[in-house]
């Protein structure tokens, strides 16, 4: 009897070695002279792993006996989560997460989680699938709770784990069930296990898909199943924060879109209504829900569940103009987010006010170079025209009206509109101060926010114009601008995810 070994694509597989190499030697580097290297050997592993997926554009392949497929879906996805990595290692310099859990380690989990997150965009079977959405959660409950001396830390990673675990375990009943009722776990076997019966015909199907959809719903912050982002992301060091709010969501996004516009295709006109439904009531609770908050991070976080909302409108189509509008709106959401988060944190330094509203009040008159790019970005989120946000709604909501979803893209413009409510005032309270105010009285005015970085000191005269936390928010706010005027780069490069699928 011959056994004929299996054929493995290490060109294919190269960008996942190369992080796995890194991994690996950024975790030794905390054991030796080169400690405090951890962070110039991250960005190396992200900058060889980017290099590697861009040299297999346009040249699609299946990987590990069709577990994995690497395509311009995965790759476009997957270099969207590097350069969060990549701004994530920037704006955790200095930050005290990174010394308190050791920059090794702390930059070994982060390139973890990205590990399984380059995983996860590649899945095309249930069983690389929850490998890999483990592989991503894992580090990040632990980095949610390596700033050791803050209680929220601590609180926000014990909440993101039980939360976490919850979404797992209802991920992977659903996939027992889908595997008990299609026969297959690969994505393409399910599908054809469907055609035969049908979605409505049998009820292990109908439930495999409703609890799989309800996990994925966890990770992408979905409302209903949102309820653990606002204060998760309240608790967590803010870097990974950033990080979380994009990259987490556009790998979980990825697999959604693979899941559903592959495996459940055939049925797509029964589970498009529920998908739909979801996306509404995402809408209008991130948006309500983001009203009249006082900190940053809770804002945003709020927010996030609205942009997801936004997001899930692309997948509800099941069309190729639908995925294009979808990974445009990931890019241009992660240059938002980034310039956001890179002032927060700018400020969190700077002032004792922590991730609240009064650290950015009067940010104008003290730095305007940290005040430009929170204006651009909040202008972004909110969607008003020239920002990447304007042109990427406005992809979602051409793709749903070409889908006869057209009460789902008023809800868009709705929703939209109430952003304006908590959006503006952000700006104004950068750019609208009474001459009486100060920048000293506004920091003695009130006790310090609970959480505020030790390294706060508003009378540094390097406060604000460190080059590491400066520049990120700087060129995110460009991109935001330019992909605004002139979207046809990105436009371009989400094209090519739309038609590796369809």
């Amino acid at each position: 009897m011959n056994f004929d070994a299996p054929h493995i694509d290490y060109a294919g597989l190269s960008p996942l070695i190369a992080l796995t190499v890194g991994i690996c030697v950024v975790l030794l580097s905390a054991v030796s002279p080169l400690r405090r290297s951890a962070p110039g050997l991250t960005l190396l592993t992200l900058a060889t792993a980017a290099g590697l997926l861009i040299w297999r554009w346009n040249d699609p392949t299946d990987l590990v006996a069709g577990a994995l497929r690497l395509d311009d879906l995965a790759i476009s996805i997957s270099l969207v989560v590097l350069l969060m990595a990549a701004a994530t290692v920037l704006l955790s310099l200095r930050e005290p997460a990174t010394e308190e859990a050791g920059s090794g380690e702390y930059h070994a989990l982060l390139l973890g989680s990205v590990l399984g997150m380059v995983l996860l965009a590649q899945a095309q079977n249930l069983v690389s699938f929850f490998i890999a959405i483990e592989t991503l959660s894992i580090p990040l409950y632990i980095l949610c709770a390596t700033n050791l001396r803050q209680e929220r830390s601590l609180e926000s990673g014990l909440k993101y784990l039980i939360v976490g675990s919850l979404g797992s375990a209802t991920l992977l009943y659903g996939m027992a069930f889908l595997y008990g009722g299609s026969g297959s776990t690969d994505f393409a076997g399910i599908a054809t296990g469907i055609s035969q019966e049908g979605v409505l015909g049998d009820p292990l199907i109908l439930i495999g898909i409703a609890l799989t959809g309800v996990g994925l719903a966890f990770k992408t912050s979905i409302a209903p199943f949102h309820q653990w982002t606002p204060d998760v992301y309240e608790g967590a060091p803010t870097p990974i924060t950033g990080f979380m709010a994009v990259a987490t969501k556009a790998a979980a996004f990825a697999v959604f879109v693979r899941f559903f516009d592959v495996a459940l295709l055939p049925q797509a006109d029964e589970w498009q209504p529920a998908l739909a439904v979801l996306a509404a009531a995402s809408i209008v609770i991130g948006n309500v829900g983001a009203l009249g908050q006082r900190s940053l991070k809770r804002l945003l976080g709020y927010s996030g569940v609205a942009q997801a909302g936004y997001i899930l409108g692309g997948l509800v189509v099941a069309s190729e103009a639908g995925v294009n509008a979808l990974v445009f709106y990931l890019g241009a959401y992660a240059f938002m987010n980034l310039a956001a988060f890179a002032v927060v944190i700018a400020r969190e330094r700077e002032t004792p006010h922590g991730d609240s509203i009064e650290a950015v009040r009067g940010l104008a008159a003290e730095r305007p170079l940290l005040a430009w790019p929170l204006t651009i970005s909040m202008l972004g989120l909110a969607g008003l025209p020239a920002t990447a946000g304007f042109i990427g709604k406005l992809y979602l909501i051409e793709a749903l009206v070409e889908g006869d979803y057209t009460w789902l893209a008023v809800f868009i413009a709705v929703g939209t509109m109430i952003s304006l409510a908590y959006y503006l005032p952000v700006v104004a309270a950068m750019w609208m101060r009474s001459e009486e105010e100060s920048p000293e009285a506004a920091g003695a005015a009130g006790p310090a926010i609970a959480g505020a970085s030790p390294e706060a000191d508003p009378t540094d005269p390097e406060a604000g114009r460190r080059l590491y936390l400066v520049a990120p928010a700087l060129l995110a706010a460009a991109a935001v601008v330019f992909f605004g005027i002139v979207p046809q780069p990105l436009v371009e490069f989400a094209e090519h995810a739309g038609s590796s699928l369809f």
